[in-house]
């Protein structure tokens, strides 16, 4: 080690001095570097909050893009004008694409994402698309040609014909249906005109299925409780590849299609025209709207009402949430007598008009007034709960509401006038009897916790409703008429489990509405939706009623047979007749 001289050793006061001076330049590189720190976190905080603002800018104009896009479907649907909803969508589309390249890193994860269709994202697949199935992939099935005719004009030469492929469906499996256009050659003064027979009009443009298929597989799923990937094995074991997904996204066009057409007209004419609803409420499961997180969540309960019109209509109908103010609006402007039970959901429709809540914005106060018409069958069924206990009273009750039933049964058939005579000499006396002795039993165990003081409770509370029965021979004793047509959805539920969005449930609701009303007129549902699919795309759009199950034979009997049974092509539409036919 080599040693300095003391003479060599800077003073002590100077290695101090030079020191505080080190201590002072960094202590102001130290300010210097937390001032540039502070800035720094300011236009941090600054860009985080432009870009959470243009983040929800970009999500309002997503929803807005959505929101435009369900609306031109709903449009072209009833083939009304889509020029103006067509503009403000490319509007919106340029606008989201330019708050999409503002956002830092947004557009290029808009290269690497898709759509699904429902307005939801996921990962484009590394896998290269299959694109549009190829005709050569269905050559191992039958094969149906589908010639579409054609009207050469004056001087016109065939040059060829221009094919297509649908899939179809008849009874032991899938075809292939090949659609043959004529090729023509024109001369024109500015020379030969190539021209293309135009394709017939169709319920789902481009899309691959005829509508013997979309018929199959809707009455599959929502008639017989086939599940999607159950359908999707089964076509496999056939020979033909169909991806459950393709054929969700089919039926959820199809719902929304009928929903906005014909099932709408049937809603229309129930709520304007029936003398009596029935209805009642089921549970559906619904997937949750994905979230940023990408976090499994459980499914959203939503519900579906039901609702037999006389016997004319069934329509189903899904809400979210099962409320009083959803139930109102689905009977908004409905006069006349409503038959459910005693949820407190339904007492909305029962309070006169002047003590309705006010409507929402852009809503009208509903002006029907409705009369309530009780259930037997959910009286009897509280007494049933006490007779198990063995209880003598119940079983008297019981005893009591069956012979209401029985006398009832021996009438039926007849017309309404003889049963509101007949109820009104026999059942009226025998029904102010039982509520008289449900009274003075009901004192007896008013302090009694127990099925017992339920049941007569249920009863006492519902006595006008459930003695309206009494007031017109064309009313029924019990609600089962709605229970009945929710045993479809109750039954496909346990099979398919769930459904995708509200807008599948919505569609899911539309599909169940026209095969309960073919089932209540006595047709067969895939037969009938088979030629709603065929037929919906030439009717006129006030019209629609003329295709609900209710008036479908006779409509059907004025169609050409020969242009009915066909898959595609020209349909002529018959003058509308001087009087809509009763279905009986």
């Amino acid at each position: 080690m080599v040693s300095l001289p003391l003479e060599a050793v800077p003073p002590v006061d100077e290695r101090i001095a030079a020191l505080e001076a080190a201590l002072v330049a960094a202590t102001a590189e130290r300010d210097k570097l937390a001032e540039e720190r502070e800035k720094l976190a300011e236009e941090r905080d600054k860009l985080a909050s432009e870009r959470a603002q243009l983040r929800a800018a970009y999500e309002r104009v997503l929803e807005e893009l959505e929101l435009l896009r369900r609306r031109l479907f709903v449009a072209k649907a009833e083939r009304v004008d889509t020029k103006q909803i067509e503009l403000e969508f490319m509007l919106k589309k340029a606008e989201l694409d330019q708050l999409a390249g503002a956002i830092p890193g947004e557009a290029d994860r808009k290269e690497d994402e898709g759509s699904d269709g429902d307005g939801t994202k996921r990962r484009k697949s590394s896998k290269k698309p299959s694109g549009r199935r190829s005709a050569e992939s269905l050559d191992h099935l039958p094969e149906t040609r589908v010639v579409v005719p054609c009207d050469l004009p004056d001087g016109a030469t065939i040059i060829g014909e221009e094919t297509s492929t649908k899939l179809g469906w008849q009874r032991g499996g899938p075809i292939k249906l090949v659609i043959v256009r004529t090729k023509y050659k024109v001369e024109t003064d500015a020379g030969p005109l190539l021209e293309t027979t135009p394709k017939p009009p169709e319920l789902l443009e481009r899309s691959l299925a005829a509508p013997s298929l979309l018929a199959h597989i809707a009455v599959d799923k929502f008639a017989d409780g086939l599940p999607l990937y159950r359908q999707e094995e089964r076509f496999e074991r056939l020979g033909l590849t169909l991806d459950r997904g393709t054929m969700s996204r089919w039926l959820e066009d199809l719902g929304a299609t009928c929903g906005a057409t014909v099932v709408e007209s049937m809603r229309k004419d129930a709520l304007e025209h029936a003398f009596c609803i029935a209805t009642d409420a089921s549970g559906l499961a619904v997937q949750p709207i994905p979230t940023a997180d990408k976090k499994r969540q459980a499914c959203r309960k939503g519900h579906i009402f039901v609702f037999v019109a006389d016997k004319d209509h069934v329509f189903f109908e899904y809400t979210p949430k099962e409320t009083s103010r959803a139930v109102s609006r689905m009977f908004h402007g409905f006069s006349g007598y409503v038959q459910a039970d005693a949820k407190s959901v339904f007492d909305v429709l029962f309070t006169p008009p002047d003590e309705r809540p006010p409507p929402e914005d852009g809503e009208v106060k509903d002006p029907g007034e409705r009369r309530e018409v009780g259930c037997w069958s959910h009286a009897r069924r509280k007494f049933w709960e006490a007779a198990i206990a063995k209880n003598a009273v119940a079983r008297e009750a019981l005893f009591r509401i069956a012979r209401f039933f029985d006398k009832d049964a021996s009438w039926r058939g007849e017309a309404p006038a003889t049963i509101k005579a007949r109820r009104d000499q026999h059942l009226r006396p025998e029904m102010e009897a039982f509520f008289a002795w449900a009274t003075t039993e009901y004192d007896k165990v008013r302090d009694q916790r127990g099925s017992l003081r339920s049941a007569f409770g249920y009863a006492l509370r519902q006595k006008d409703a459930l003695m309206r029965v009494c007031d017109d021979g064309r009313l029924h004793l019990d609600n089962n008429r709605s229970e009945r047509a929710l045993r479809t959805l109750a039954v496909g539920r346990k099979n398919w489990l769930f459904v995708g969005s509200d807008d599948h449930a919505n569609s899911a609701a539309n599909l169940l509405s026209l095969i309960a009303s073919a089932r209540l007129h006595k047709l067969d549902p895939e037969t009938y939706l088979r030629d709603l699919i065929r037929v919906l795309p030439h009717w006129p759009k006030d019209r629609y009623l003329e295709l609900a199950p209710k008036h479908w034979a006779h409509t059907r009997s004025r169609l050409d047979g020969a242009q009915l049974d066909a898959e595609l092509g020209p349909l002529h539409v018959p003058e509308p007749p001087q009087q809509q036919p009763s279905p009986d």
